[in-house]
């Protein structure tokens, strides 16, 4: 009796804890989600900051600053260029009178999107009712601008600390699996880095493809379309149809030919970029499919929230790895990740 009052004692505490550690886990969620997030970038980074140690001579740490300058330098840029026109094209879609003048003198379906439209603008709040909001919003900004901040300078410490790690958990684990450990979280790493510098080439693509497409055709707003087009593309499934889906209702509200046109441009995009586009720059970085991501950012998105969407894929391709390695045996030192712009280290 004695024994077995031990062993449930033992059995419940360790119930306890488990439980105990999920609840603590579940509370810091959005700093684990950083930390994964420092990780990939990170990933992505180290191709490159290999690369300009080997063939420049660069330090790692110089090369981790240059690589973030640049990219001060390429959001900069883009502010400069894109954000006056955005403001602009902004302003006129919230000009009350070009809006009720077209709501005015439309008849039909357009007349009903228009109506719509200008009634959901009218009901903004303006002037002291905005004071609060604006105080919550600068709250969240702040906080936003400290997670990026964060993120990012876990992603610097992890190019000098990753292979430390990967020492410390291989000492850990018995001698004839310590190759297979690291080939395993080198497989990893390398999948994750070149998802994230193929996604970033598909943002750029999209937004400059499609603000180009839809001026040509004359539609309103037509870098504010395409510039949210390109940056929900890191979104999975959902991004692209809400994108869709917004171009063909601006075409409505001028008429079917537009939207017509609009919905023409996206799709063959679309087709461009699953066919074409997809497979020559991103190839099988992170080896899924199509229904496991689509089942991956919709789990992620009921469970999570809406943010955590942003790493279904990158999880997904975790956990396919680790199955791989783990269930079926596969030997992660055999398998093969598309560069993407820059080599991994076993392509060398």
């Amino acid at each position: 009796m004695g024994t077995t009052a031990r062993r449930a004692a033992v059995a419940t505490l360790v119930g306890l804890g488990i439980v105990v550690a999920a609840l603590a886990l579940w509370k810091i969620k959005v700093v684990i989600a950083l930390l994964f997030m420092g990780v990939i970038v990170a990933a992505a980074m180290r191709p490159s900051v290999e690369w300009l140690e080997r063939r420049a001579h660069i330090r790692r740490s110089a090369g981790v600053l240059l690589h973030y300058l640049v990219l001060l330098g390429v959001v900069a840029l883009m502010l400069w260029l894109f954000v006056p026109r955005a403001i602009s094209q902004v302003q006129m879609a919230t000009t009350g009178n070009q809006l009720h003048h077209e709501a005015v003198h439309s008849t039909g379906f357009k007349h009903e999107i228009l109506t719509d439209i200008e009634k959901r603008l009218k009901r903004l709040p303006s002037g002291s009712s905005l004071v609060h909001p604006a105080i919550e919003v600068t709250k969240t900004a702040f906080e936003v601008l400290v997670g990026i901040f964060f993120m990012f300078a876990v992603g610097a410490y992890w190019i000098f600390e990753r292979d430390r790690t990967i020492g410390l958990v291989q000492s850990m684990i018995p001698r004839k699996h310590r190759r297979v450990t690291r080939d395993t979280w080198v497989l990893i790493d390398e999948k994750l880095g070149a998802f994230v510098r193929g996604q970033l080439i598909l943002i750029a693509f999209v937004a400059v493809v499609l603000s180009a497409g839809f001026f040509a055709i004359g539609l309103p707003y037509w870098l504010l379309i395409g510039s949210f087009a390109g940056v929900v593309e890191i979104i999975p499934v959902i991004g692209p149809l809400a994108a869709g889906a917004l171009a063909i209702g601006v075409g409505l509200t001028q008429s079917w030919h537009m939207a017509l046109f609009a919905a023409l441009i996206v799709i063959g995009l679309r087709q461009l970029e699953d066919y074409i586009i997809v497979p020559r720059v991103l190839g099988h970085a992170v080896g899924l499919s199509p229904l496991v991501v689509l089942v991956s950012v919709t789990a992620i998105g009921i469970l999570l929230g809406g943010f955590y969407v942003l790493l279904a894929i990158p999880i997904a391709a975790v956990l396919a790895t680790l199955v791989d390695v783990v269930l079926r045996d596969v030997d992660p030192a055999d398998q093969e990740v598309p560069g993407v712009i820059f080599a991994g280290a076993r392509d060398e």
